[in-house]
C-alpha cells in the first residue's frame, strides 16, 4: 500500500515541485525586472538633471568666471559619473553599455577642457555648445535602457505563457496517468479484497467446499491463509456435526421402529381387543410415533444432504394423489386440532423426485399444523404457470415476524413464535424443504398471507431443462 501511495503521489509531487520551480523562476525574473526598471528610471532622471546642472554651471562660469562655479561644475560632474557608473552595473546590452561609456568619456572630456579654458573665450563657447550633444547622448542611452526593459518585460510575458502551457500539458498528461495508476492499484488491491469478502460471506452462509486461495499483497495472502485454516476447521466441525446427526438418527430409528410396531399390534388387537379409552391412548402413541419418525427422517435427510450423498430420482407422477397421501398421513393431527382444509390442486404431472416432493409437502403441512390455532384454516394450492409448478401453503396462525424471515430457512433455527403439540420440532424442517427445492432448480419465499398467518410459496420447474435427463432414474446433485 505504501508503494502504491508513493507511485500515485510521485507524478503529483513532481507536478507540484515543477510548478513551484517555474513560479519561483518567473517571480525572481519579475522582481529583478522591477528593481532594474526602477533603478534605471531613477538613474535616467538623475542623469538628465545633472547634465542640466552641468550646463547651467558652465554658462555661469563663462559669464562670471568665478572659481567657485567651477568647483560646483566639478561636483555635478562627479555625481553624473557616479550615476553613469551605476547604470553600467545594470544588466544592459552591449550597445547600451557602449553608449553609456561614450557618454561618460564625453562628460570627462568636457570637464577637463572646462578646467583649462578661460571664461568668455571662444573655446569656452565651443564647450558650452557641446552640452546639447551631451544631452542627446544621454537621451539615446535612456531610450536604449527603456527599450531593453520593454524587451525584458516581453520576454517575461512569453516565459510566463510558455510556463503556463507547459504546466497545462503536464497536468493534462498527469491526470490520466494518475487515474491509470490509481485504477491499477485499485484493481491489485480490490480483487483480493473482494475475493476475501466473498470467502467470508461463503463462510457466513456455511459454504465450506471452495478452498480459499488469493493472490495479491503479502498481507492479504496471509489473511487468506488464516481464512483457509478457518474454513478447514469449520468444515471439520460441520462434518462432525453431520456424523453425530446420522449416528443419533440411526440409533433412534431402531427403538422407534419397535415402538411403532408394538403400537400397530395393539391397534390391530393382536394382544386382545382394546377398550375405547385404551384405543384412544394407543392412537395418541401411534400419532406421536409418526411425528418422531418424520423428525428423524428430516434429520437423516438433512445430514445426508449436507454430506452431498443424496441424489434426485426424477420420475413423472401425478400431483393430486401425492397431496392426498400427505393429507391422509396428517389426518389425525388435523382432526385433533379441528383444522379446516382448503385444498385447490390442479391435475398436474411434474417431473421431479416424488419422495423429495412428498417431504416438501409433509414438512410445509406439518409446519402449518404446528402454528395454526385450534379451529383455524390451512389452504393448500397448486397450479401450473409458465412451465412452473406453483405450490402455496397458507395457515391462519401468528405468521412469521419480519425480523425472522431471513433466518427461518436456516438449519436448527426456531423462531420465537410458540409452537403447538407435544413434540417440538428440530428446526430443520424448512431447511430440508429449502435444500430439496433448490436441488430441483426452484425457489421458496414467504409472502403476505391472505389468512393472516404464514404463506409459503414454492416454485419448481414442471419439466427438466434437459430432455435427455428425463430418461435417467437417478440424477446426482
Amino acid at each position: 500500500m505504501l508503494i502504491g501511495f508513493t507511485v500515485v503521489a510521485a507524478p503529483l509531487l513532481f507536478a507540484i515541485v515543477n510548478a513551484a520551480v517555474q513560479m519561483n523562476r518567473l517571480s525572481n525574473r519579475s522582481e529583478q525586472l522591477v528593481v532594474h526598471g526602477m533603478q534605471s528610471t531613477r538613474n535616467n532622471q538623475s542623469m538628465f538633471e545633472e547634465i542640466g546642472a552641468l550646463e547651467r554651471a558652465a554658462r555661469l562660469y563663462q559669464i562670471i568666471g568665478n572659481g567657485e562655479l567651477r568647483d560646483v561644475y566639478t561636483k555635478n560632474h562627479d555625481r553624473l559619473a557616479t550615476t553613469i557608473n551605476e547604470l553600467l552595473t545594470l544588466p544592459l546590452d552591449a550597445e547600451t553599455q557602449r553608449d553609456a561609456k561614450a557618454l561618460l568619456v564625453e562628460a570627462d572630456r568636457l570637464s577637463t577642457e572646462l578646467g583649462t579654458a578661460p571664461p568668455n573665450s571662444p573655446r569656452m563657447a565651443e564647450i558650452i555648445n557641446s552640452f546639447p550633444h551631451l544631452a542627446e547622448m544621454s537621451a539615446s542611452v535612456s531610450n536604449r535602457i527603456s527599450a531593453h526593459i520593454d524587451g525584458e518585460l516581453t520576454s517575461l510575458e512569453l516565459a510566463a505563457e510558455l510556463a503556463q502551457r507547459k504546466l497545462f500539458w503536464q497536468t493534462l498528461l498527469l491526470v490520466p496517468m494518475t487515474l491509470a495508476v490509481v485504477g491499477m492499484f485499485t484493481y491489485l488491491f480490490g480483487r483480493p479484497i473482494r475475493a476475501i469478502d466473498r470467502a467470508i460471506a461463503e463462510l457466513g452462509r456455511g459454504t465450506f467446499s471452495r478452498p480459499i486461495s488469493i493472490k495479491g499483497p503479502a498481507d492479504l495472502e496471509r489473511l487468506a491463509t488464516q481464512l483457509e485454516w478457518l474454513r478447514g476447521r469449520l468444515l471439520e466441525l460441520a462434518q462432525e456435526k453431520n456424523r453425530f446427526l446420522r449416528h443419533m438418527s440411526h440409533e433412534l430409528k431402531t427403538p422407534l421402529a419397535n415402538i411403532r410396531e408394538g403400537t400397530e399390534l395393539l391397534m390391530d388387537g393382536a394382544v386382545g381387543e382394546l377398550q375405547s379409552a385404551q384405543r384412544e391412548v394407543t392412537a395418541i402413541l401411534r400419532d406421536n410415533g409418526m411425528k418422531l419418525q418424520r423428525l428423524i427422517e428430516n434429520l437423516l435427510s438433512f445430514s445426508a444432504w449436507q454430506a452431498k450423498s443424496v441424489g434426485l430420482e426424477i420420475t413423472e407422477f401425478k400431483l393430486r394423489p401425492l397431496v392426498k397421501s400427505v393429507l391422509e398421513n396428517q389426518q389425525l393431527q388435523l382432526i385433533a386440532q379441528r383444522v379446516r382444509l382448503d385444498v385447490q390442486v390442479e391435475d398436474l404431472t411434474p417431473w421431479a423426485d416424488r419422495g423429495k416432493m412428498r417431504l416438501i409437502l409433509d414438512n410445509l403441512l406439518s409446519n402449518a399444523i404446528k402454528f395454526t390455532p385450534r379451529g383455524g384454516t390451512i389452504a393448500i394450492g397448486a397450479r401450473g404457470e409458465r412451465e412452473q409448478l406453483i405450490l402455496d401453503v397458507m395457515d391462519s396462525g401468528p405468521g412469521v415476524p419480519p425480523e425472522e424471515r431471513n433466518r427461518i430457512f436456516e438449519a436448527f433455527y426456531q423462531g420465537k413464535t410458540p409452537q403447538g403439540g407435544h413434540v417440538k420440532g428440530t428446526g430443520i424442517g424448512l431447511s430440508v424443504v429449502t435444500e430439496f427445492v433448490n436441488a430441483h432448480g426452484g425457489g421458496i419465499e414467504i409472502l403476505a398471507a391472505k389468512l393472516g398467518g404464514a404463506h409459503f410459496r414454492v416454485r419448481l420447474p414442471l419439466r427438466q431443462s434437459d430432455p435427455a435427463s428425463r430418461e435417467k432414474t437417478h440424477a446426482i446433485v
